[in-house]
């Protein structure tokens, strides 16, 4: 397991951007890593996930808006999310997992609010 620290949330205007960053505390090369978000009074829902090959998954609602990428040399996962919208607006986790496995590692959580 790895720990996980996520930066860069924050209050953005609807059709800004916003890139996420989480920081794991050692190797992230053999993991999947993910990022999931829960809006209030909402289940945890997947966002995006890279596998430790580099192939890339992105939720519909996020598919041509959201970049999920990973930078082994880093141990650094980010997200890269354009054209926000306020159903955008949630805590936003970042996550390690074996291939497509459930996430065995969790960071704290980013507060991403799309608001004008």
């Amino acid at each position: 397991q790895v720990q996980l620290v996520e930066s860069g949330g924050g209050l953005v205007q609807p059709g800004g951007s916003l890139r996420l960053s989480c920081a794991a505390s050692g190797s992230i090369s053999q993991y999947a890593m993910g990022w999931y978000r829960q809006a209030p009074g909402k289940q945890r829902e997947l966002v995006a996930r890279v596998l430790s090959s580099g192939s890339t998954v992105h939720a519909d609602s996020v598919k041509g808006r959201f970049t999920i990428s990973r930078d082994n040399a880093k141990n650094t996962v980010y997200l890269q999310m354009n054209s926000l919208k306020p159903e955008d607006t949630a805590v936003y986790y970042c996550s390690a997992a074996f291939g497509w496995g459930s996430p065995h590692s969790w960071g704290q959580g980013t507060q991403v609010t799309v608001s004008s």
